[in-house]
């Protein structure tokens, strides 16, 4: 594997990744994950003792950042012996990122960059992160992984209609689907005509997007009456929470018979870092590739066992820039035992939301995922929702639009809504009011829906 020269002795210090687990990063279906079933715990332990000590070193030697804040915390390279050892290691954040900007946490010589992404900046300064060639192509092959998890590969047609350039996704999903040999359609968002254009002339087999935009795209769909034109059988989608009610809307539009939920945030190269498997019972995640801790986001201790906790990752091959304990802001909680899939990799849960997502309402704390949990299994109604906060007369106010399904009664909005509001009060605790208003009223977004507008 080739390395900037700073880093290959480094990573030959540390020991390469063990052949067993080397089997699991090259395999190209599940079945070769399963051929390795016994060996890969105790090798993945030793792959990520080894990575550990090896990004510990490398940030230390090639990163003035780094350096100050281990030093700072008093751990030594050489002093990680023990993936205990990861508890003595500092926490970072985005905002350690947004301060080092333009090309924040580089540990190699900026001449080894060849590419950088960046992330959109809608919550401050946006963050730009470099990749070596090593980087990209390790990226590649995690993501490659993630579509011969979701029985994409040669034959497939992979519409994409995730953005590109400074955004990960575009690229991330052209590269991958490459790999695996599937013919790549790089549409981006938008552009709704020539979205359905290809869709009904090409017939994709698979539909990759963010969750919003590839529920837009659902809905076009449906109102244009395409869906006997499809070949749709697989939707790929990432980039935000995606709801029970959601998944179902997207797979009656398109006619799928898959919804996977993907893993991956800029920082730790892009998407394709996890993906939910055929047996949809948690996102399988690459622990080859990155060290996950749920902590509390308050304390930043570990939670028990089945607690939701804030993803904490620490890299373990990444090169221009690693990542010590970085924390994602992302909430979920870890699935225990063995996937039915037959991989070997662990899984956590699909997202609960961002802790930063997190509202205040009358002294509870909301996540927006604790709302779509309840719209989810109220009949008809749909995926789509909005909540605004006010300060009405002294007093905080809660206000939850949710519309109507396309086959709903409105006679029964009323019903509806006091069926939503006994369930934002059992469940939640508080009050709110809720108004059932016509499908297609609420705006869409082809990137991350806006959910929460506090106006307080």
């Amino acid at each position: 594997m080739s390395t900037p020269k700073a880093a290959a002795p480094l990573r030959a210090a540390a020991k390469t990744t063990p052949a067993a687990v080397r089997k699991v990063a090259a395999a190209r279906t599940v079945k070769t994950a399963r051929a390795v079933l016994g060996e890969v715990s105790d090798e993945l332990r030793r792959t990520q003792l080894a990575g550990l000590q090896w990004t510990v070193r490398h940030a230390y030697e090639g990163s003035t950042f780094w350096q100050a804040r281990l030093d700072k915390a008093k751990v030594a390279p050489e002093s990680i012996r023990s993936l205990d050892d990861l508890q003595r290691l500092p926490v970072t954040s985005a905002s350690d990122l947004a301060e080092g900007y333009p090309l924040p946490l580089v540990a190699v010589p900026v001449e080894d960059i060849v590419r950088v992404h960046s992330t959109s900046g809608t919550t401050g300064r946006r963050k730009i992160l470099g990749y070596t060639r090593q980087d990209l192509a390790d990226w590649t092959e995690y993501f490659a992984r993630c579509l011969r998890m979701a029985e994409v590969g040669r034959g497939d047609r992979v519409h994409i209609a995730a953005g590109f350039g400074l955004w990960t996704a575009g690229a991330g999903f052209q590269a991958a689907c490459e790999a695996v040999g599937a013919m790549a359609i790089p549409v981006g968002p938008g552009n709704m005509d020539l979205q359905c254009q290809f869709l009904t002339d090409l017939r994709p087999t698979v539909v990759c997007g963010t969750a919003s935009g590839v529920l837009l795209l659902a809905e076009e769909v449906g109102r244009r009456n395409l869906r006997e034109q499809l070949a749709v059988r697989t939707v790929i989608q990432g980039g935000e929470r995606c709801s029970d009610a959601m998944r179902r809307r997207i797979r009656e539009l398109l006619g799928a018979g898959h919804v996977h939920d993907l893993a991956g945030l800029t920082e730790l190269y892009g998407p394709g870092t996890g993906i939910e498997c055929r047996a949809h019972a948690g996102i399988h995640y690459w622990a080859d590739a990155y060290i996950l801790e749920l902590l509390d986001p308050n304390t930043l201790r570990p939670v028990r066992d089945g607690e939701i906790g804030e993803m904490v990752v620490t890299t373990l091959r990444k090169e221009a820039v690693p990542l010590i304990r970085y924390r994602t802001r992302d909430l979920t909680r870890l699935v225990p035992g063995a996937c039915a899939c037959g991989s070997t990799f662990p899984r956590h849960d699909r997202l609960v939301g961002r802790d930063d997502d997190m509202f205040m309402f009358r002294a509870v704390s909301i996540y927006p995922g604790q709302l779509e949990a309840i719209l989810s299994g109220v009949e008809g109604v749909s995926s789509e929702y909005d909540v605004t906060l006010e300060r009405k007369f002294g007093k905080d106010t809660m206000t939850v639009r949710v519309e109507r399904s396309p086959a709903g009664d409105p006679r029964t909005d009323e019903k509806t809504e006091a069926e939503i509001e006994h369930g934002i009060k059992s469940r939640i605790l508080v009050s709110a009011e809720v108004s059932v208003v016509d499908f297609g009223t609420l705006p869409r977004s082809r990137d991350t829906a806006r959910r929460v507008f506090d106006k307080r």
